[in-house]
């Protein structure tokens, strides 16, 4: 649906638009439905075999980072490494000069450098989940969904549904796809944050930061953290997920004299949820930053990415690898 929005919108712009169709694992049906909506279009397609760089850097990733006790972010990290990278591959490949996804996202120029910037439509806006693009991709990037709102081009299909979640799990609990993936979930203890035992867990990869249900508890204790190198789980309050200080690491960032200068920074640590409103005190570190916040960021994950605004702006991104 979005990316035929936005070949059918990059046509009407006078580009001339080839289409890349990158199997990451796709059903035969996907890949065939991708190749007959380019045959309508009149557009020329092509089919990129990405299954083994996908079940590399996406697929074991995603199941390594869970059985040390992080919440990996497959989605941003399939952007950055497989969909953004290998359009760009190809497009050199092909003597092409242009790229052009269906995300919804703007790019802005300022000082000679180059911002992935919020789309106008605030439900649907991607932006977060392409903080890991690199200059040299922005400034070939085309952004046709970035002035368009999701609800009008949904007006324009007969098939509504979309692709929701997380791709490779087509729809099972992740848990239940570590298992299939062969993944070992020895039991542990769960404890609480003055050590004391309350319970047993049946693997640390079947918890998330946050969780109440499934653990096992009455009371109101939920996981506030995971500590894989004992194998236990900690719960507790809730209060204890409010977290003012977060560190991160493997950023991106477009300036960083911006991001360390700038008064009105904010930070979004999941697509959806609570974040912090206030604007936050940034400090480099060794191989990142230290981020201090006014508000309190709620139940943030290792593991997890943690993205810099300013206004409308993504100023970068990285890594959250401990908090406090």
């Amino acid at each position: 649906m979005d990316s035929t929005t936005a070949a059918r919108r990059l046509r009407s712009e006078g580009y001339e638009v080839i289409a890349l169709t990158i199997d990451t694992l796709l059903s035969k049906e996907s890949i065939d439905k991708a190749q007959r909506i380019a045959q309508e279009l009149g557009i020329e397609w092509h089919l990129y075999d990405a299954r083994e760089r996908f079940q590399r850097d996406i697929v074991d990733y995603f199941c390594q980072e869970y059985t040390v006790g992080r919440t990996p972010a497959p989605c941003t990290r399939c952007n950055t490494l497989i969909k953004w990278k290998i359009l760009g591959e190809v497009a050199d490949a092909m003597g092409i000069e242009r790229i052009a996804t269906g995300h919804y996202f703007n790019i802005e120029q300022r000082d000679g450098q180059y911002y992935v910037a919020k789309g106008i439509d605030p439900i649907k806006d991607q932006s977060y989940y392409l903080w890991g693009l690199g200059q040299a991709t922005l400034a070939r990037a085309l952004t046709p969904m970035g002035d368009i709102v999701k609800s009008d081009v949904r007006q324009h299909f007969s098939d509504k549904r979309e692709s929701m979640g997380i791709c490779f799990l087509q729809g099972r609990p992740y848990a239940e796809f570590l298992e299939s993936a062969g993944i070992s979930m020895p039991d542990g203890d769960i404890v609480s944050e003055d050590g004391s035992l309350r319970g047993h867990h049946n693997g640390i990869a079947r918890y998330t930061i946050g969780q109440k249900r499934g653990v096992g508890l009455t009371d109101g204790y939920r996981v506030i953290d995971i500590d894989a190198h004992r194998n236990r789980i900690v719960v507790g309050r809730a209060e204890s997920l409010f977290k003012h200080r977060l560190y991160v690491t493997d950023c991106n960032i477009v300036d960083a004299n911006e991001l360390l200068s700038c008064s009105n920074i904010t930070i979004k640590i999941r697509g959806l949820g609570r974040n912090p409103e206030l604007a936050v005190r940034i400090s480099a570190e060794d191989n990142g930053y230290i981020v201090e916040t006014q508000d309190a960021a709620y139940a943030p994950a290792k593991g997890q990415p943690l993205v810099f605004y300013r206004d409308n702006l993504v100023i970068g991104g990285g890594i959250v690898v401990d908090f406090e």
